[in-house]
């Protein structure tokens, strides 16, 4: 233990100089993490580094499911699974087949295959925090692509447990993992809540309590004989994701999280080894399929599926890195002899470059997906999207509502009352079937394309309305410079006096709309034009609404 104790000393002393000039110069943090580990890893024992990284994505993994939110991924819980499954399906395939073709026995070809195949959930989501939070479209594919695949990564690594082939030692492996599954299933469903209530209130009970739920899932493991990894990943998902009824243990899980991020990257960078000729051929393999075949068919496939090309591609970056997942299969295969010395570090090396390369693709998405589109790489117009769009050829004086969620749909609603003819724009096959049913006029497209706002008729239009809560979007509008009026919205004051500055005529600021019309209820209660019992229908109403229909706003 002191061993160990020291090689984590080592490793965060020499992280320190290397953060610090990341953040001073505002460079991504994962690169700098393990280029750290790299310089690290002349220092440390490969063994103890080993161990450490085995430690340490278990407990990763762990934060992790307590992240997932079961209700969350639901919207987009099927496409995600033909896009991972079949990104898996293709991807892990092409890495099969690329080691055999290196001459790869077929034992250590598999795990070519799932280095290329899976990505990583903590660089993928970490790097997309925004668009998840705000519920946007290509946020909550990429959550659910990623849970999907860890899913599929957990049940892998139920198969090597089992050691052979056998149809026994396979089912006893897989029901050890269902049950271990269903069993977080009914703590999260029906105990967390007693654990709360045990917990009274105290944030350091909580954690004490979560704590003990993550021992006793990780010994029903050992007992079981399946890897600890599968028991620590059951028992986050044990753990209610309400960060807002129980702020101060996601808090302190947070802190958790990042301290385990930290050593996980830095655990990466220590265990890479000088490349040789043959490693490298096998590194620059796995990077290319990882970094680029991985997203093209992910592209792809959501084209497919109905997407819009943005949305789309932007998906597809979030995928472009080996993931943990690999890399704990990668560590078990060689702890037990799977594969040789030469290979893990081929893969621990192409997991290096990818996670590096996936801060830059992610900061640089935006960019990435113009740059395509310019050159016109993907159709002008999709046929599923055309198929699904609906707007009559004479439509004109029209309002043109930007997002169907919340606000899009009130304001279709109050369009509809003063028989107001209205054009709705939406790039979320998910809510197809409530606008088809509840609008006359419609388009399904991004609404950062010019061609999305010729289908909508913009020309004769009376006035843009877009609820998109998105900068980029809201200045992309006021680029193609129509003739029409645009309402925009936005989430900080500076934003918005920056859009009216460059030409909008109204935005709204959600903070603000809150305060008036908070101001508004508490003037009207104490002025006695509304009773306390209307006030509070009035608001059940409106929340009863807002949960009835709450999709994306993007």
């Amino acid at each position: 233990m002191t061993d160990l104790l020291t090689t984590v000393s080592i490793l965060f002393i020499v992280l320190g100089p290397f953060l610090f000039v990341a953040n001073r110069y505002r460079l991504p943090t994962v690169p700098a993490l393990i280029v750290a580990g790299v310089v690290a890893g002349l220092f440390v024992d490969e063994s103890l580094t080993l161990e450490l990284a085995q430690y340490g994505i278990a407990l990763l993994v762990f934060t992790f499911g307590v992240r997932v939110e079961f209700t969350g991924v639901r919207t987009v819980l099927v496409d995600s699974e033909v896009v991972a499954l079949g990104q898996i399906l293709v991807v892990g395939s092409l890495g099969f087949v690329f080691g055999l073709w290196l001459g790869i026995p077929q034992s250590e070809a598999i795990y070519l295959g799932v280095a290329a195949a899976f990505s990583s959930t903590i660089v993928g989501t970490a790097l997309m925090q925004t668009e998840i939070r705000r519920e946007l479209v290509r946020g909550r594919l990429a959550e659910s692509i990623h849970f999907v695949q860890d899913i599929v990564a957990v049940a892998f690594i139920l198969l090597m447990g089992a050691g052979v082939l056998g149809l026994e030692a396979i089912g006893t492996q897989l029901a050890a993992g269902v049950g271990l599954v269903a069993a977080a299933y009914l703590v999260n469903r029906y105990l967390f809540d007693v654990i709360g209530r045990l917990a009274g209130g105290s944030s350091e009970l909580m954690i004490v309590g979560v704590v003990s739920v993550l021992v006793v899932f990780v010994g029903a493991a050992e007992l079981a004989g399946v890897s600890v990894v599968v028991g620590a990943f059951a028992a986050g998902l044990a753990v209610r994701h309400d960060p807002v009824e129980y702020l101060g243990l996601f808090n302190g899980l947070q802190s958790v999280r990042d301290f385990f991020v930290a050593i996980f990257f830095v655990t990466i960078g220590a265990l890479v080894a000088a490349p040789t000729i043959e490693k490298l051929v096998i590194v620059s393999g796995i990077v290319i399929l990882t970094v680029v075949v991985k997203p093209v068919v992910t592209t792809a496939i959501l084209l497919y599926k109905g997407y819009d090309p943005r949305t789309a591609t932007l998906t597809s970056l979030s995928t472009d890195q080996v993931s943990e997942f690999a890399l704990i299969i990668a560590i078990e295969a060689l702890v037990i002899g799977l594969i040789t010395q030469s290979v893990f570090d081929a893969i621990i090396f192409a997991a290096a470059i990818t996670m590096i390369t996936s801060s830059l693709t992610q900061r640089y998405d935006e960019a990435i997906y113009r740059s395509l589109a310019d050159r016109s790489v993907f159709p002008v117009r999709t046929g599923r999207l055309e198929e699904w769009s609906n707007v009559p050829d004479d439509v004109s004086d029209h309002v043109i509502i930007a997002g169907f969620g919340r606000q899009g749909h009130q304001l279709a609603q109050t369009c509809r009352e003063i028989d107001q003819p209205f054009v709705v724009i939406e790039n979320d096959p998910t809510v197809r079937k409530d606008l088809t049913n509840e609008c006359d006029a419609y388009v399904f497209g991004d609404a950062m394309e010019r061609s999305t706002w010729e289908r909508a008729n913009v020309e004769d239009a009376r006035v843009v309305v877009s609820t998109i809560d998105s900068e980029l979007v809201s200045k992309r509008l006021l680029s193609f410079d129509f003739e029409v009026d645009l309402t925009l919205r936005a989430s900080e004051e500076d934003t918005a006096l920056e859009l009216l500055e460059a030409g909008a005529l109204y935005v709204s600021v959600s903070e603000l709309l809150a305060g008036d019309q908070l101001v508004k209820h508490v003037r009207g209660l104490l002025e006695g034009d509304q009773t306390p019992d209307e006030l509070r229908a009035e608001r059940r109403e409106a929340l009863d609404e807002y949960v009835t229909f709450h999709p994306a706003d993007d």
